[in-house]
């Protein structure tokens, strides 16, 4: 694989469409089309704070709203008076706020059709971001909260971390499907690296991957899947970031499609005109050589790269590790190493 300046050649391995490994299909394909500018300092933030790092962005159904999940002004809200929850109108102002002082290191973020915010502790055990966290009890577990802050479920034993139905180790990311199922990611770097299905009242229904030494590269399994999302015809979409590449199933946890056409992904997120975005930004000579960071852009059904948004600046750090879309096609990308969020605005079919 390599990639030079603002274009891409690959070639992808894309399986799909059967119920065991066996059916390939080889795609070779250059990209170099950004039909995107960058916006900075688009949010205002109240009371002097800074926004730091958006670990979640949703928009919401009024077409009129952005919802953030931040890590309170920097990348950890332990020990911070800090409101983590942001409801922006499509200006920048804040219109609501909370979660001050109801998490430690907030991670994945989703609203689901009933309007309710679902976040997770994604401090894996053993990570210097556990730690203070664990001092207040909190972390391992996903939290469903009403548009007033309110707590109306919790998944998960709080500041405990484990391995089964009724623990987590690190929950990156949560989706929850119209039926009310809810699909975690568990967990992050070095968790359990499993998928998770859940019933709408919380019981646990089945899991993909996991279990004891989890990590792996084989079809199926993963390594710090960093991101879940849905598309519209229900299968589930994962950021199988560790290794480098999205992978597709169905409702019942059958492996539908591996893509490696989106580089070392920590987020996917999936449009409602069918588009798949999907931001790398830790592709180095370490990690993932001869590709460059940036959000790459495709169709969801075929997997096919249209778009391509190169971070243009010094790769210090990570890069945009989340994403969120508005209804008018704009993308927000949270990046970590800088602490900030980007608003890209297209500005060209």
């Amino acid at each position: 694989m390599f990639r030079h300046g603002h274009t891409t050649f690959f070639l992808a391995l894309c399986i799909a469409g059967f119920t065991t490994i066996g059916v390939t299909q080889l795609k070779a394909q250059s990209v170099a089309n950004n039909p995107y500018h960058a916006v900075h300092g688009w949010e205002s933030m109240p009371n002097g704070w800074k926004l730091g790092v958006p670990s979640g962005i949703f928009p919401d159904p009024d077409g009129r709203h952005l919802w953030i999940l931040s890590r309170c002004g920097a990348n950890h809200c332990a020990n911070s008076n800090q409101d983590a929850i942001f409801k922006f109108d499509l200006d920048g102002n804040v219109v609501k706020s909370f979660g001050a002082g109801m998490f430690s290191f907030p991670h994945g973020f989703f609203l689901d059709h009933e309007g309710y915010l679902w976040v997770t502790e994604g401090a894996p055990a053993g990570d210097a971001r556990e730690v203070e966290g664990l001092k207040l009890g909190l972390g391992h577990q996903v939290f469903k909260l009403d548009q007033d802050g309110e707590i109306v479920m919790t998944l998960g034993e709080a500041a405990v971390s484990g391995y089964g139905p009724n623990h987590f180790n690190g929950p990156a990311g949560v989706v929850v499907a119209p039926s009310g199922v809810i699909w975690i990611s568990d967990g992050h770097r070095g968790g359990n690296n499993r998928i998770a299905k859940f019933s709408k009242d919380g019981e646990f229904l089945l899991e993909v991957g996991g279990g004891v030494e989890a990590r792996s590269g084989d079809p199926g399994k993963f390594n710090d899947p960093h991101d879940i999302t849905i598309d519209s015809e229900g299968r589930i979409i994962v950021a199988d970031r560790g290794n480098n590449r999205v992978q597709i199933f169905d409702q019942e946890g059958a492996l539908l499609a591996v893509w490696t056409q989106f580089g070392r992904p920590s987020t996917v997120v999936v449009d409602s005109q069918g588009a798949i975005y999907a931001g790398d930004g830790m592709s180095n000579d370490q990690w993932n050589p001869g590709w460059e960071r940036g959000i790459r852009i495709g169709d969801v059904q075929t997997g096919w790269v249209t778009s391509f948004i190169p971070d243009s600046e010094s790769p210090t750090g990570t890069g945009v590790e989340f994403l969120g879309v508005d209804f008018e096609g704009n993308i927000y990308a949270g990046e970590v190493g800088r602490q900030r969020l980007v608003k890209y605005v297209r500005f060209r079919p």
